[in-house]
């Protein structure tokens, strides 16, 4: 196992700026939320490489991992896992998808002259993002589970992890899901008292 063998092929190119509506989460939910709606439209930043090449960058990890078909692909499995241990974590088979990006790598930790000292290591380079999105999964639910959310609007497909004090965020963003979700219900209240 090591994660700086094997051709990761030609340098990718610089990428552009990120267009999803929500960034900052975790890793595991990030790769989640590469897929999101945008006025009825869905969209998918990983449909090729350059997207692909867009969150790897986000994430420090497109010169260790390379915008490779290779990768891509590798990570595409990992999003299909997240997706439904996230959507049903009892489920067994989601759990053994998890588990078989998990078990192409692991963390090789070591004493340095700094102190203790980790790395991910991958049986295959591509598959060095994938593993380490599979990981922060992990960490999040040994955390705490009930804090991995799912955006409370239907017809949103985004996730978060509710680091709120109280633990009640229900939306996304505020002002994306939960600003539409006050102005339905105020529109909602409006209609009642013009029916009356």
């Amino acid at each position: 196992m090591g994660d700086d063998a094997g051709d990761t092929g030609p340098p990718s190119r610089a990428p552009g700026p990120d267009p999803r509506p929500l960034l900052g989460e975790p890793l595991s939910l990030d790769l989640l939320n590469t897929r999101w709606i945008d006025g009825g439209t869905r969209h998918d930043l990983l449909e090729d490489l350059d997207g692909f090449g867009v969150w790897l960058a986000g994430h420090g990890l497109l010169e260790r991992t390379g915008a490779t078909p290779a990768a891509l692909t590798a990570t595409l499995r990992a999003r299909e896992a997240l997706q439904a241990v996230v959507a049903d974590p009892g489920d067994g088979c989601a759990r053994e998808g998890l588990n078989a990006v998990l078990a192409r790598g692991r963390v090789l930790r070591s004493l340095g002259p700094e102190g203790p000292a980790e790395r991910a290591e991958t049986d295959d380079p591509a598959w060095l993002a994938a593993w380490l999105a599979a990981d922060d999964y992990l960490r999040l639910v040994g955390a705490a589970p009930d804090r991995v959310r799912a955006c409370a609007n239907d017809g949103c497909v985004l996730h978060f992890y509710d680091v709120s004090r109280n633990g009640t965020r229900r939306w996304c963003s505020m002002s994306g899901c939960g600003n539409r979700a006050k102005a339905s219900r105020h529109y909602a209240r409006a209609r009642r008292r013009e029916g009356r």
